[in-house]
């Protein structure tokens, strides 16, 4: 390791230095959310494929309760998945501005757009979780299944809230991390 490496090392605030020891965990996480979500697919397809076959084939008895079954897997699918795009950046960005911008404002700017992210993220979670409770979630049922409440239906928001908010987490902190380790590298180039 050279001196300059060594000395920017030093310099690196203690707290980007835990973070980078709980990187596992967010990798355990997405893992986690990506196998759920290829799950809800793989039902979501076979469920849908029993519903058709139910339709064309006399043998086969179309399920009554497929689909609703199957939009709400796919409510699950779809907000879940979003947090897994924020975790590898993969998101629709406005990007026709940033080759005339100086690095340093796409930097702020991208770190504005995660605290935003993260924000929505808040609300997701409070307000799904009232969602969650009210009196239409607890005492509302599935038309095609009258023994499911539709708290399952509403679940996926507040869920999806908790997802982004620890995805953002750390986007903001790389964020962050790049201002400081860019000051400590321009400053090693110096000397």
């Amino acid at each position: 390791m050279s001196e300059a490496t060594a000395n920017q090392a030093d310099r690196v605030p203690a707290a980007f230095r835990k973070l980078e020891k709980i990187k596992p965990l967010y990798d355990w996480t997405y893992k986690i959310l990506m196998f759920v979500c290829k799950v809800l697919l793989v039902a979501d397809i076979l469920i849908t494929a029993w519903s058709v076959a139910g339709r064309y084939i006399p043998f086969i008895t179309d399920p009554h309760w497929s689909e609703e079954v199957v939009l709400t897997l796919m409510v699950y699918m779809t907000v879940l998945s979003a947090s897994l795009a924020i975790r590898k950046a993969a998101h629709i960005r406005m990007t026709a501005f940033d080759r005339f911008l100086p690095a340093k404002l796409i930097k702020t700017l991208d770190l504005v757009a995660d605290l935003a992210v993260m924000a929505l993220g808040v609300c997701l979670v409070i307000y799904g979780l009232r969602f969650c409770n009210s009196p239409l979630s607890l005492r509302g049922k599935y038309a095609s299944i009258p023994g499911l409440s539709k708290f399952w239906q509403y679940l996926p928001v507040p869920v999806a809230g908790v997802s982004m908010i620890i995805f953002e987490l750390e986007q903001v902190f790389q964020h962050l991390e790049s201002f400081w380790m860019k000051s400590d590298k321009k400053e090693a180039a110096k000397a």
